[in-house]
């Protein structure tokens, strides 16, 4: 397949081109709040987008994601209808978080033929949850 060193320089040349393409200054990490990022996933396997809730302590997590369970059908109807929410997400590194996020699967960061179509389901879906979260970011923040 790819060495580590092709697998990183394809992956570092797609978000590159992701940032060319759409020229957007997207919130991600800069929430306000540290408890709650904003984030793009794009590797072997999927494609994500996804509002992730990343403090350490078990019971601050559960707060914000009962929170954001409130506000599920909302978020469902008006924004995203295929969000998956989870209150405990495993990350790779073993580190548990929880998540709110919508998949695009079976598409692979090393094919470039896929890279257009990711790029827009990227861009689109991030537009809608930043546009939730903008909405509902003073309750989210209470």
């Amino acid at each position: 397949m790819f060495s580590k060193e092709e697998s990183k320089k394809l992956r570092e040349q797609f978000w590159t081109s992701f940032g060319i393409v759409y020229r957007t200054k997207w919130i991600l990490y800069d929430t306000k709040q540290k408890e709650i990022q904003l984030k793009f996933t794009f590797n072997r396997k999927f494609a994500q987008v996804s509002l992730d809730v990343i403090d350490p302590d078990e019971l601050v997590r559960a707060y914000y994601f009962e929170k954001l369970l409130s506000l599920k059908q909302i978020l469902r109807n008006e924004y995203l209808p295929d969000a998956v929410f989870e209150e405990a997400y495993e990350l790779p590194e073993g580190k548990t978080i929880s998540r709110v996020y919508v998949q695009l699967d079976g598409v692979n960061i090393h094919n470039r033929q896929q890279w257009p179509e990711v790029m827009k389901f990227l861009n689109e879906h991030m537009l809608q949850l930043e546009a939730f979260f903008e909405e509902y970011r003073d309750y989210l923040s209470a």
